[in-house]
This record gives C-alpha cells, structure tokens and sequence, in this order.
C-alpha cells in the first residue's frame, strides 16, 4: 500500500540497502562462517524481498531485519519490486537469491497468486520461505506466514465506529485497496463484521490503491453519490488523509467520523489532530525480525517455522470508547514507523 511520509535519517540508512530496481540484490548486515548460525558451507544468508522499496512501512520492514540479521551475524540480502504489484521483479528476485544461496527467504507477495509457483521452486531447493504482511494464496503455499491479523485490525475500528456513532444511523463510504488483494479484502470485511454490518449497509464504495490522492477523489465521488456519509471506512491512513481533504473541502470534517488502519508516523499524528478518530496500528519492525530469527533457527537445527504467527494490532484513539480496548496517541507515536 502506498503510504507518504517523510523518513527519519534511520529509515533512509534501511532504505539504501535496497536496489530500486527488481533485479538489483543487496547484500546488508554481516556474517561469518563462524557464526552461531552458520553451516558447513560458510555464513548463512536471509533473503527480504519487499513490494517497493520507498513506501515507509516496507522500509520499517529492512530496518527490522537488518537490525536482526546484524544482531544474528547472518548476511541479509534485499530487493523490492519497481512498483507495489510488480510480480515479475519479485519472482526475478526470488531465482537469484536461490541462486545466491539464501537460507531463507522472508516476502511480501505483490501478487499473492501469481508468486506460488516461484515460492514453491525455492522450497523444492531446500529454501525456507516465510510470508511476512501479506498471505500468499492459498496460505499453505509458504512454510509460515508472520503478519497482522487484518480481519481483527479492521473489526477493532469497526467495534470502535459503532461505539462512536451512540446510536446514529451511519451513512458509511468504505475507501478500499483494489479488488482482490487479500489485505485489503480482509480490513474491509474485519470492519463490517465489527460495525455490525454488510456490504449491502455500505451508500459508497471506491477502491483507493492505499493513495492519499486517489483517497482524495474516492471521497469527492462518495459526496456526490450521497452526500450525507458521516462513517468513513478506509484501507489506510493515506487514503483516509485523502477522505480529510475532500471533507474539509465541503466544510464537513468536523462531523463525518473516519477511521482506518495501519499506525503509521503520519497516520498516528493525524489521529492526535482529530483528523482520523482512529487507526489500528500495526508492526513491520517486528515481522520482519521475527521471521530472521526463524530463519536462523532453521539454519541451525534444521527446524521450520510453520502456521501463522499474529504480530499484534493496537487500536490507537483520544477519544476512547467504552467497551473498546484502546491505546492513546502517545503510546500509537512511540511504536509507530515511517
């Protein structure tokens, strides 16, 4: 998802490990083949292969694992697709880190489908491949997925929009991601399920790719299909600084409720200003460290991470609900990224 923030020096350094091109590998962190986790052939090596390689939350996500592999003394090798849906350069990138001898490789897939049988000639190799974000379908296509619970992000703003409303009949835009993409598909029904509702409560539904100018326009067009929304759903922070925008614009910020999902830097603030009333935060840092740590583990023991590994989701509001567990600003900004 397309997320714009401005990076911290500390992300920029993460950032710079990467290639920008598909085909370009990095090779960061250190290693020697006197390592805990080394083996007989010499230091071991972790494949990150992320959707792009400026979106803030996939640069949290090197910073994690560079810190981990450094913390390991494995190599970390890097890539990223050119775009957020560039299966080809993700599939490229996988083959030449097979070929570079990779233990592991940890992947957010741009295209959950089309990455299987790529993912499935690394396993055949004795590669260890982990998921990291985003699934792969079918889920089994990966020996273990590291990621937020997206349906439970998405019902956790919904508990909490319900909660809000006190009773308002809710006119509801829902800002989604694109047709298909699991991610999306499941913080979208996550939110319906939490608000109490069906897609058939939703007045306006436009897909946003997670962009903060195409958020901007998705509202524009819900306005003038029903211009009385006053809930608004959306896929991420960027696409629900859009909705702000277009509200602002019509002189309706003030009494149209929008919450989302991510926890970004930009997305907490924007919350803290009473732009967003809520978000449900998530964490790169974490998934991406773990997933090194299980990497390792397999290069020592042979062991495999297996099944689904929930890395947590925070709803992050100052204008807490009863019966809605939630955690202030203050907290949302010393665990956010980007």
């Amino acid at each position: 998802m397309s997320r714009t923030s401005r990076l911290p020096s500390s992300l920029l350094r993460a950032a710079a490990c990467t290639g920008v091109a598909a085909l370009a590998l990095t090779a960061c962190g250190s290693g020697s083949g006197s390592g805990s986790a080394s083996t007989g052939s010499g230091e071991v090596k972790v494949g990150l292969i992320t959707k792009t390689d400026t979106n803030p939350f996939f640069v949290k996500m090197k910073e994690g694992a560079e810190k981990s592999a450094k913390a390991e003394g494995v190599k970390l090798m890097t890539a990223a697709g050119k775009f957020d849906g560039d299966n080809a350069g993700q599939v490229t990138a996988i083959e030449n880190m097979v070929a570079s001898g990779v233990k592991g490789i940890l992947i957010t897939p741009s295209d959950s489908k089309a990455i299987v049988p790529a993912i499935e000639k690394a396993k055949a190799k004795g590669v260890l491949v982990i998921a990291l974000d985003t699934p792969t379908e079918p889920e089994s296509a990966v020996d273990a997925l590291f990621a937020t619970d997206n349906l439970k992000a998405g019902e956790l703003i919904g508990e909490y929009a319900k909660a809000a409303m006190k009773g308002k009949t809710a006119k509801i835009a829902a800002l989604d991601l694109a047709p298909g993409v699991s991610v999306g598909v499941q913080r979208h029904n996550g939110f319906l399920k939490g608000f109490g509702a069906t897609d058939k409560d939703v007045a306006c539904a436009q897909d946003t790719g997670g962009d903060q100018s195409k958020g901007q326009t998705a509202m524009e067009n819900c306005l003038q299909k029903e211009p009385g929304i006053n809930l608004v759903y959306t896929i991420n922070e960027p696409a629900a600084l859009g909705a702000y925008t277009a509200l602002k614009a019509k002189g309706r910020e003030k009494d149209v409720l929008i919450v989302s999902v991510d926890g970004g830097c930009t997305g907490t603030r924007a919350v803290k200003d009473g732009k967003i009333a809520a978000t449900s935060q998530q964490y790169p840092l974490k998934m991406a460290a773990e997933g090194v740590k299980a990497v390792v583990t397999y290069a020592k023991d042979g062991k495999k991470a297996s099944g689904y590994t929930d890395t947590g989701v925070t709803l992050i509001t100052d204008k807490a609900q009863g019966g809605v567990a939630s955690k202030d600003t203050g907290y949302g900004l010393e665990n956010c990224w980007g």
